[in-house]
């Protein structure tokens, strides 16, 4: 039986990450690429505020392409929209994909979007996570060796110092009432540094946290030696 070829939309963090070693599994699957955006302006994921050479790294220690869509700052949704179905439809050609993978856990009205927007692609959605009980899921990636610093947090739900902490056992027990544990809801977003999908840990350490556009983020250095972290 012909495995289906499927793209990975990766955001660096610890939920897209999951999803590979969940599709890994899996014999009917066979992730052939990575696909993220990327914010012209600083050269950081969109969202999670990563540096592109940490993404770069991540993509060598899981042994996979990673095809980078460029968006400008800021951004409409009508650019979003127009440079995610032209770099969509290169990916498609350049690796015969005929499904693309999200690492979305419950929130309906993001899959309905996705599906929305790919419906014509000749890509088909794939929710490996989806809808299953994000404590649950939380604890079996800690379990599983699944390690990640928090990049980004949303002051109006988490207290700042959470920022730049470790995603672990400790950090759920001090979420508050109603924080998501996977940060489902925005409240938080992550950087995978080390487990089981990767083939090595990514050698990252801790540098500023700052304030920008309401939220707060902890900047993540690359220490890896400059022709690996070159694009």
């Amino acid at each position: 039986m012909l495995k289906k070829r499927a793209l990975l939309s990766w955001s660096s963090g610890k939920d897209a990450a999951w999803s590979l070693h969940v599709l890994r599994q899996s014999s009917e699957i066979d992730v052939v690429a990575l696909i993220t955006t990327i914010n012209k302006e600083f050269d950081r994921i969109a969202m999670h505020a990563v540096r592109k050479e940490l993404l770069l790294l991540q993509a060598e220690s899981v042994g996979l392409p990673v095809v980078l869509v460029p968006l400008p700052w800021p951004c409409t949704n009508e650019q979003y929209e127009e440079l995610m179905a032209t770099a969509l439809a290169d990916a498609n050609a350049r690796f015969t994909a005929d499904h693309i993978a999200f690492g979305d856990l419950f929130l309906e009205d993001v899959r309905a979007y996705r599906e929305r927007q790919l419906a014509g692609t000749g890509l088909t959605p794939l929710f490996p996570l989806w809808n299953q009980p994000t404590k649950q899921i939380a604890q079996e990636m800690i379990d599983g060796g699944l390690q990640a610093y928090l990049t980004c947090v949303d002051p109006r739900v988490l207290p700042a110092s959470f920022a730049g902490r470790l995603f672990d056992r400790a950090l759920l027990n001090d979420l508050p009432v109603g924080a998501d544990h996977c940060g489902e809801k925005g409240e938080f977003h992550t950087f995978a540094f080390a487990g089981p999908m990767f083939g090595r840990p990514i050698d990252s350490r801790l540098g500023d946290i700052v304030e920008r556009d309401g939220f707060i983020f902890a900047d993540l250095t690359c220490f890896e030696p400059p022709n690996v972290c070159s694009s």
